[in-house]
């Protein structure tokens, strides 16, 4: 397939439709908030960390959806495996939250009635605190990152709604940055150190439908002693102009057709505990994914409805670089998913 590379300029014309679609490795499109003319309720601004090593991961999140804002942490084990999510909600932020325009001046702060936290990207160095009063059981939760060594290339795609002109998605997928930090749950402190953790953020702004499917994974760590990550993920949007689908080796991006995530079906309904199979249509993925941990959780309110499945796990298999080298995958962590939102 044919894919188009986004060039510099603003993101939206007068009329609030994209200026253009497609991807890059870099946010060359400005994103202005002030330039949208979709309605306000569907504005959706997120901000995604996810830190992971070989025995634990956290994730982070401030978002503001306009009519919901959300400050939400996971703190995810490996080797027992379990997880545990806690979310802090505002109502009707409407963009007050102050979501940042561009992921490389990341600056957003939080002081909500039981969490605040801070965003920060200062030199290309991100620093990330988020306090939750009550994650678990009437345990405090705290987090401290600092993030560096940012990769050269990021995924980049600005994706339309075909039935609705006014809608977009426009997004970043930043993998395999260096993170070292602690978490502390009450009187457990977890240490990450810089030589084993690694981070990516997934930073995302657009105007959203009400009714969307989206299939998502990364995975990011070292093969051969070299950083080697991916970025994969459909289901939403128009995405004939480009995929979201990159690797990413030693910094650098390689750019992917389409990928088919194999999730297992029983009895006629995903089994997301089973193992997967992903086939990219250019023959340039190939990997088998064994789940361990299922962080799902169905929620509904009135006509707001979330079904999100992110499953952890490891792949085995392989994939080819733009110069046709071949890397090896062997029980390489990462995460794959599907969530269906009505929101």
């Amino acid at each position: 397939m044919e894919q188009h590379q986004l060039c510099a300029g603003p993101l939206l014309d007068g009329a609030g439709h994209l200026c253009q679609r497609g991807y890059a490795t870099q946010l060359v499109r400005r994103y202005d908030r002030a330039a949208i003319r979709g309605r306000a309720l569907r504005i959706k601004e997120w901000d995604y960390y996810l830190i992971t090593n070989e025995h634990f991961g956290i994730a982070l999140t401030l978002a503001d959806n306009s009519y919901m804002g959300l400050a939400g942490a996971s703190i995810l084990r490996f080797d027992v495996p379990c997880e545990r999510t806690c979310s802090v909600m505002r109502a009707f932020p409407m963009g007050h939250t102050g979501m940042p325009a561009d992921s490389s001046k990341d600056e957003v702060r939080i002081e909500w009635r039981g969490a605040h936290g801070r965003f920060s990207t200062v030199k290309g160095e991100r620093h990330l605190r988020l306090h939750l009063e009550n994650f678990e059981n009437g345990l405090p939760f705290d987090a401290t990152f600092d993030l560096t060594d940012p990769p050269q290339d990021t995924m980049v795609i600005a994706t339309p709604f075909a039935d609705k002109p006014k809608a977009f998605y426009y997004n970043q997928k930043i993998i395999g940055m260096t993170a070292q930090g602690t978490v502390t749950l009450g009187d457990e402190t977890l240490d990450f150190s810089a030589k084993d953790t690694q981070a990516l953020l997934d930073w995302g702004r657009g105007v959203w439908t009400y009714d969307n499917t989206w299939y998502w994974s990364a995975a990011q760590g070292r093969v051969d002693g070299k950083k080697f990550g991916f970025n994969l993920g459909y289901g939403f949007g128009d995405t004939s102009a480009a995929t979201e689908n990159m690797l990413f080796y030693e910094g650098k991006a390689h750019k992917l057709e389409n990928v088919d995530f194999g999730i297992p079906q029983k009895d006629g309904t995903d089994d997301f505990l089973a193992p997967w199979h992903f086939t990219s249509s250019d023959g340039r993925f190939d990997a088998a994914f064994t789940p361990l941990i299922d962080r799902s959780g169905k929620t509904a309110f009135g006509p707001i409805s979330s079904d999100p499945h992110q499953v952890f796990g490891h792949f085995d298999g392989y994939a080819v670089l733009d110069d046709g080298r071949r890397i090896e995958l062997s029980h390489f962590p990462g995460f794959a998913e599907k969530v269906h939102n009505k929101w």
